[in-house]
């Protein structure tokens, strides 16, 4: 597989999806004024938009879940992370790997957060480093995504 686009969803522009990358149903993905890259086995949830903004392109790391409904412009979301349902991440933000932003967090214009944390609320704060089974629980909810990418295929 390749890479995978559920129905209704929108893919436009400077946009490129790594080997295991999906976008799933109603999200939308522009890279009009900025390049998008969508690295291996990462998910785009259904409702999500990933847009850029000038001079804020979005890199989004491998095995990554951006969840339902999420909105992440012109950041760098790290390898192995989860964005929550609803979560927002705005223009130069920077997630590190193997963590997870709470569903409905905001984390705002150049916020960074280091890898392995936890952070939620508005405006975002780290609240804890990750267990060792919360970042394999992210890494399985990209290779589940994987899964079902591959199941629509057939």
């Amino acid at each position: 597989m390749a890479y995978y686009i559920a129905e209704g969803a929108v893919v436009k522009g400077q946009v490129t999806m790594a080997d295991g990358a999906s976008v799933w149903y109603n999200a939308t993905v522009r890279g009009d004024s900025e390049p998008i890259e969508i690295g291996r086995n990462s998910n785009i949830q259904d409702n999500a938009v990933v847009h850029v903004d000038l001079s804020h392109s979005v890199i989004i790391g491998d095995n990554v879940t951006i969840g339902h409904s999420a909105i992440v412009h012109g950041c760098t979301i790290g390898d192995n992370t989860l964005i929550g349902m609803g979560a927002i991440v705005l223009n130069g933000a920077r997630i590190g790997k193997n963590c997870i932003i709470g569903a409905g967090a905001l984390v705002t214009q150049g916020t960074e957060i280091p890898d392995g944390s936890l952070a939620f609320g508005s405006p975002a704060k780290v609240v804890r480093a990750l267990s060792a089974e919360e970042i394999e629980e992210n890494h399985r909810n990209a290779m589940h995504y994987v899964d079902i990418a591959k199941e629509s295929l057939t």
